[in-house]
Parts: C-alpha cells; structure tokens; sequence
C-alpha cells in the first residue's frame, strides 16, 4: 500500500514522524517497504508491503496504530462530529435497502445527503490523493477515497434520483444480466455475482465496481451513501472472471469488519457535508445478518516464556498488546485474558497473541543461536541418497556434454500433447479455471522441450553444434487397469533430451548417433564403464515420431525408454527450421544402475594391434547386433569393438549401408605379431559374411 507521511502524521501524537523514522520503524515491526518517493510539497510517499492477513493496515489509521505502538506516540483517530444514527428514522420514507443474502453481505448501511453541490476538491484534499497515486475526480468521490485509504472502508456513492424506485436490493445477478461499469465497459453477470440493484436494474457491482448509470456527476443534488462489507470469496471470484482490478475489491477480498462500519458511515456523511454542503437525513439503514462477538483468548505467560525464549515481564506484555487495541485483564496469577479488536480478525489463537508480543517487543532484541541443533531419528533408505547422487551426476554429465537444462511447466494445450500420447494411454485433464488454454498434464516433456527450442529459434540462438537440451520431470497419464471403469493414474519422472538433427538424413543420422552416446555416457557414469546401451529400431510408439529411426533402448535387459528423431510434421505447431532428435528415458531405471561397479586394471605392458573392417549389410541391421556378433565370437585376444562410422552410397548399393568397426588385440604377455591375429579378424568377417549376409568392402 502507497501511504503518505505527512498523512500518518494526522493520526498521531506528536505528528513529527520523519520518513526515515517511518520506514524504519515499519521494516522493524514486519511491514517491508519496497519503495520510496519524494513528493514536491515535502512529503514523502512510501510502498509499504502487508499481508494478505493484516487488511487492518490497507489504510492510514491502520499503520499509524503500528506506529503508535512501536514509537510510544498517541494514536489520535478521527470523531466524526455526526452521532450514530442506528434506526432509520425519517430516511425510511425516503428510500429503502432490502438484503437477501446476509450471509454473503454482513451488514449493508445507507444515508441520504439532500442538496449537495459537486465540486472540485480543496487542496489539501487534492494533495492528500496526489500523495498516494490518486487522481481527484470532484468532491464527492474524493471523499469517499479519502476515507477508503483513511480508514480502510470502501463505501459507493450513488445519485438518489438516478435510482429506480429509490430504493436498493442486495441480491444475487440474474444469470446474463449486464452492467455498465464506472470503467465504461459493459460486464456481462452470471448468477454467482452479488449485485446492489434498484428496483428494475444492477446499478453497482458489490464491493468491486459502481455502476455509470447512477454514478455522481456535476448535475448530481441528492446522493445515498453506501457503506457495507462483503464475503471475500466471492467478491475474489467475480473479479477475477471480469478482470476487474479496484482499491475496494482488493480490500473486501481480504476481510473488511462490520462492525466499525457505522463509524466510517458517520465520517464520510461529516466530510461530504464540509466539503459539498446539504442536508444529511436523520437515521441510517442498516441491514446484514448477525454481527459475531469479538474474540476472547487466554495468553499463558508461561508459554510466552516457552515460545519465545525469553521471559517478558507481564506488564510489557500488558502494555504491548494495549498499543495495539487488544484490551487485556488478569484471569489468575499466569494467565491473562485478551480481547480480540474488530480490526485484527488474523488472531485467532494463543499463538497469534504470543507472536504478537514478540513482533511488538522487537524481533532484534532476541538472541539468535550461531548454530541449531535438530535431533532427526530418520532412518533414509540408502536407495534416497543414491537417487539425489544420480540425478547431481545426470545433470553434470549432460551439461559436460553441451545440454542446457530447462524448467517448464507441467501442462499442455491438447494438440501438443496427443502427438506423444503412448498407444493405450489417455490424456489426464485438470478441470481448473486458470488452465484453460492448457488443461492437460502432459504426457511426455519433449513437447515442453520444444517450446523452449522455439524459443531459441526466435531468439536466433544458433551455438556450435546446435541447441542441446534436457530436463527432469514427471510425465502424466491414464489407462485401463483392467477392471469394469477402471481407471489408473500413471506418473513416471523422466529424463528428457533434445537435440538440432538439420533438415538433410546425414545430419539426422548424426544427431541420432550424438544422442546415443550422450545416452551411454550416462549410463557408463551411473554404471561403470563396462555397462554397454542395447538398441533395438523399431516402429514409434507414438505419432510425433519419425518411422525408420526410432529405437527403444536398455541396458542389462532393463528398458530405459526409446531414442529417434521426429516427423516434419509433429514439429509443424512450433515452426521450427530444422526437425530435432529427441530421447526419454525412465529415471527410476537409470538410478538403479547406481552405483557404478569400478574395476582397477593395470596398464598395458605391451601394445596392441588395431584393424578396421568395412562390412557391407542390409540397411536394418543395427550396430548392436554387429557388436553383438563380434563379442559373442569370445576371441581371446580381443580387447575392445568400437563403431567407427556408417556410409551410404551408389558404391554400397540400395537399402544397404557400409559399418566401418575398429577391433583392438593384445596380449597381457608378450608383444602380438600381425599374423597371429588374422585368423581372428577372418574369423570374424566369416562369421559376418553367414549370419548379417555381410560383405567385406576392399
């Protein structure tokens, strides 16, 4: 809230609050300042931040009452000259206000002013809104939001003879009408809106919006002043379905108290009589349902002492808490009896009190220890620390490798998310007002992923070797669990990768190759380094997936999750230039190859000898089974089959490619000679040449 020094300084005694006083007194007793400004007739505006619990200090005689407290100076609050006016008296042949939802309108209060004159606003009311960001609109309004930002009362003023029948009805919209709003829009109500109506027509929005049609203006000469409250929730919802931000609606959202109503009613009669003349009624309607007794609760002084840590003697407590309104009184020798002010509805229990006193005794003049000790009897399964390890090594082997991580949300629009729904699976949809445009918890991340490659693309990030990136998540969805209307709810937390794979089928192959061993340097960090990937191509289990390079991948007979490069036309709802390859795989698979199982080797005393074969073999036969030939074989000199590179050409032939390997020999003994080893290196093009129908390319 925006308040002003020089403001506060009417409530108070004396009234010499500096602004540094001010903010830092504020900032000491749990209300931060976010902002400060220097006005030009030497007032000082300061944007102090309160909470959501604390609406006793959305106005100025709200932290004027903290300040009091904290600084030992008088609160003086405004008396308005104007008696309470309880009963209706003569204004009941005048007008009349009929509430039927005293459960949602705690108490609806109406005056009339009989000719008044509308004008522009003295200037030291002028000046007091200006403080603060208003701008004065004539005098009528301005003292209405003079006594909103004073007291922390909205109020509505109405134009008496722009109202149907003279009267008013507290009720709920009937579903389509509409109400041309003080904004000048036109708002198009539903049933669950609350409404002050004449006796045709909504003429006010209740506690959000006045309507235009009975709003002041210069030829306005008879007004009825509305002060009411109004439930909270229901007053958030209907500004938040239209949209509608106002300083009312913001504090009847939070609670405004009912039963100091009649004081802000009388203050604003008082201040429109000063400032446009006429004559006010006699009386005051005043409708609502029962008005709840203020709140009575024991304070322990023993458990102060136990809270805090501290024994505070039981006249500070006393004292503390009268600056603040709660009136206090001795119930025996270790308990007293507090009596809850209208203002502060937040305390409701011992606790409330106790902190209370500590934010009033000054949080800094409370020990803090340089160390506190927790004792934990939590036994943690060895399994929990093995999972925060491998996920840290994940990300850091990723990040080594190039990949950014990202973090997106959880939900997607339903035409990003069906693409990658898994046959047999159905989308989880969350039936919430925000998530409208998005209602579906997505199924997989890669989709999330792509958002975030456009993003780049519009950013014209373009890094050496293309955008890399990868996220940790869960992914949602339902199936059948095979009973009558069965339904079962699944969620898995994935590893999710994505890189740039061109638009040419080399740079695919590429990136796929990139992404496969991005996939088995994790696997070897998690695993060891003897653990190998297995990769079977396959058809894509879902339709965002390009067929012909597609694979699911394991390692050790567990399923990891599956690898490929998407379909030109999956990525068409993100524009991208260039498709992408993309990999997920299950998390809780990957942790369970953690920890890795070392073996310590000693370094080769002699050398060994390398020979590249080029075997020829049809377009579908994956590198593992090749790998899976060589090592199956049991050579006894062989000690490593890497994959070397793939080529495709007129010199190969149709649907056939050519697979270059590197076999590596040695001898733990004694240096190996060339001619020892070529019965191995025939033995395996032999084996080649029968089982894969491989050529060997000269």
């Amino acid at each position: 809230m925006i308040t002003s020094i020089a403001w506060l300084n009417r409530y108070l005694d004396p009234g010499n609050l500096t602004p540094d006083e001010g903010v830092q007194v504020l900032e000491a007793t749990s209300f931060p300042i976010e902002s400060r400004e220097d006005l030009e007739n030497a007032d000082v505006a300061i944007d102090v931040e309160v909470t959501s619990n604390r609406g006793d200090c959305l106005c100025h005689l709200g932290l004027a009452r903290e300040l009091a407290a904290a600084t030992g100076r008088t609160l003086r609050p405004p008396v308005p000259s104007i008696a309470p006016a309880p009963k209706p008296g003569p204004l009941a042949s005048i007008t009349s206000v009929e509430n039927k939802v005293p459960e949602l309108c705690p108490r609806f209060t109406a005056r009339i002013i009989q000719g008044v004159k509308v004008g522009p606003s003295p200037k030291w009311l002028v000046e007091a809104l200006e403080s603060i960001g208003q701008r004065s609109i004539n005098n009528i309004v301005d003292a209405s939001n003079f006594v909103l930002f004073e007291l922390g009362h909205p109020s509505h003023t109405f134009d008496l003879d722009m109202l149907e029948g003279k009267r008013l009805i507290v009720r709920h919209a009937a579903e389509g009408e509409t109400l041309k709003a003080l904004d000048g829009k036109v708002h198009k109500l539903v049933a669950d809106d609350l409404v002050v109506a004449d006796a045709s027509k909504p003429v006010s929005l209740a506690g959000i919006i006045g309507g235009l049609h009975s709003g002041v203006t210069e030829k306005t000469r008879n007004i009825l002043l509305e002060v009411a409250t109004w439930n909270p929730p229901t007053i958030r919802r209907t500004a938040r379905r239209l949209d509608i931000r106002t300083d009312a609606g913001y504090r009847f959202e939070r609670f405004v108290d009912p039963r100091d109503i009649p004081n802000a009613s009388a203050r604003l009669a008082e201040l429109i009589l000063e400032l446009a003349g006429g004559e006010l009624i006699d009386g005051m309607i005043d409708e609502g349902g029962k008005l709840l007794p203020q709140t009575k609760l024991p304070l322990r002084l023993h458990r102060v002492e136990h809270v805090l840590g501290k024994s505070i003697p039981v006249e500070e407590v006393t004292q503390r808490l009268s600056t603040v309104g709660i009136v206090v009184a001795p119930r025996d020798a270790d308990t007293l009896e507090c009596t809850v002010p209208h203002h502060r509805p937040d305390l409701t229990r011992e606790i409330d009190l106790i902190e209370e006193v500590a934010r009033l005794h000054g949080l800094d003049q409370f020990d803090i220890a340089p160390r506190l000790e927790v004792p934990l009897d939590i036994d943690h399964p060895q399994d929990w620390a093995n999972r925060e390890t491998a996920n840290d090594l994940i990300a850091q082997t990723l990040t080594s490798l190039g990949f950014y991580e990202t973090v997106t949300f959880s939900f997607l629009q339903e035409g990003h998310a069906i693409p990658f729904l898994p046959t047999g699976q159905r989308l989880l949809r969350v039936d919430e007002e925000r998530r409208k445009g998005s209602p579906y918890l997505r199924p997989s991340i890669i989709p999330s992923l792509l958002t975030c490659r456009r993003a780049n693309q519009d950013g014209q990030v373009r890094p050496e070797g293309g955008v890399r990136l990868f996220e940790t998540a869960s992914v949602f969805a339902e199936e059948d669990d095979g009973e009558t209307f069965g339904r079962k709810t699944l969620e898995v937390r994935k590893l999710a990768l994505l890189i740039d794979a061109g638009t040419k089928h080399d740079q695919q192959q590429q990136s796929i190759r990139i992404l496969r061993s991005a996939i088995e340097t994790i696997v070897r960090v998690l695993g060891g380094p003897q653990r190998r990937i297995d990769t079977q191509p396959m058809d894509p289990i879902m339709p965002a997936m390009e067929g012909g390079v597609f694979a699911k991948v394991g390692v050790g007979g567990i399923a990891l999750g599956y690898f490929g490069v998407m379909s030109p036309r999956s990525i068409l709802p993100w524009d991208l230039d260039e498709t992408v390859a993309v990999a997920e795989l299950e998390i809780p698979a990957l942790i369970k190859l953690y920890p890795p199982k070392a073996q310590a080797h000693g370094l080769p005393a002699f050398p060994a000898i390398e020979r590249d074969l080029s075997l020829i073999v049809e377009e579908a036969t994956p590198w593992s089974e090749v790998e899976g030939l060589v090592r199956g074989l049991r050579l006894a000199r062989l000690e490593a089959c890497d994959f070397v590179g793939t080529y495709r050409g007129k010199q190969v032939g149709d649907a056939r490619k050519s697979v270059t390997l590197r076999l590596r020999f040695r001898d733990t003994a004694r240096t190996l000679r060339h001619e020892e080893i070529d019965p191995e290196v025939d033995r395996v093009v032999s084996e080649a040449k029968s089982r894969l129908k491989a050529e060997l390319r000269a």
